[in-house]
Order: structure tokens, then sequence, then C-alpha cells
């Protein structure tokens, strides 16, 4: 059987606007008291046809008068290390660190309790949304984790719908639980409190 993660991107594209305007899905209904997270699983190889597909959906949905709070990390960060006056330092110190060193650096910077969400939650109060998408997943590994982010959200973003646009595979298993597979490689990212929105019916 063909799953919807695996049919034509136009065929996921339809599914995606088809559920993220529908009522059921922005008045959070049949969610029980789980957070209304939603990962959006794509392959990596997809990345760019993906990203033309989250344009068209938020002007798509815009036009329905749903209105997309878009939050892209990799954009945020950048932002984030400019206000801080640390982004020259940070490219001057690049080619004289490890991979590993600068990770760590990155990682302290922008951490997500204390930096990344706090800037989200900044964002999404000056927004009027129904919906949030989260962005910019790949390009912002390793120093920033996905799981670490949804987490990190639970308690700021539980009104409205987000849905994160996620490079990998969402896999659920009885043996393992569920988990956040970035690239389809990595398998560390333990996340339990999302769903994948293939999976919800219209």
């Amino acid at each position: 059987m063909k799953t919807m993660e695996r049919s034509p991107v136009q065929e996921r594209f339809q599914h995606l606007l088809a559920v993220i305007s529908s009522q059921r899905f922005l008045k959070k209904e049949g969610l029980g008291n789980e957070v209304p997270f939603f990962i959006c699983p794509f392959r990596p190889e997809e990345a760019v046809e993906m990203a033309r597909v989250q344009r068209q959906l938020i002007n798509k949905l815009n036009q329905t008068g749903v209105r997309v709070l878009e939050i892209n990390l990799y954009d945020l960060s950048i932002r984030l290390l400019k206000q801080r006056d640390v982004w020259d330092r940070i490219l001057n110190t690049e080619p004289n660190v490890t991979k590993e060193q600068l990770k760590e650096l990155l990682q302290g910077m922008l951490d997500s309790q204390n930096h990344l969400i706090p800037a989200t939650a900044e964002e999404m109060k000056n927004a009027n949304f129904d919906v949030m998408f989260i962005t910019g997943v790949g390009e912002v590994f390793p120093y920033i984790r996905s799981h670490n982010v949804l987490n990190n959200l639970q308690s700021t973003a539980k009104d409205k719908p987000t849905v994160m646009f996620f490079p990998g595979e969402y896999t659920h298993s009885l043996q393992d639980g569920a988990s956040l597979d970035l690239f389809g490689r990595l398998h560390d990212d333990k996340y339990y409190r999302a769903f994948n929105i293939f999976h919800c019916e219209v």
C-alpha cells in the first residue's frame, strides 16, 4: 500500500492544504489532551521541492483566510546571532576551530530553552495567526535539534496547531516508541507527542 508520504509532491500538497484548512485541524479537535504538534516528513532530496510547497501552502492558506506564521529556524538563528553582535565573531572563528568546537559554540548561543523558544514566543505574540510552520530544520542541524525545539515549545505553542517540516522520517514502533530520524539516518531524537500530518484524515 502506497503511503501518503511516498505519493507525488502535488498529491501531498493537496492533502496538506485540505488538512490544514479544515476546521477540525484549526480547532484542534480529536487530539485528546495532546499538544497540537504535527510533523510533515519528507525525503531530504526533496528539500527544494518542499520549500516550494511550503511557499505555495502559505499563499493558498492565506487566500482562504488561514493565517500562517512561519518560523524558519535558520533565519531565526542568524538574526539572534546578529542581534547579540556575535555573527562576525563566529564567521571569523569558524576557519580556526574544529567542527565539534563550532557546534558546541553555536549550541550554547542558540540554546532552545534560553534563546530560540523565547524568540519564537516573541514572534507569536506579535503575529495574528491560525497555524505555525517550523521550517529550516535541516539547515540548523547539528547545533539545533528538532526534538529539543518541540520539547521546549510545548508550553509556549499549545493554543494553535504547529506543523514542523522535517527532512527525514517520523517513525513509531512498539519497541522503540517514536523517533525523529533526520535525513533518514540519525535515530537518536526520541519524540512522542506529535502526529504525522500525513496520517490525519481530511
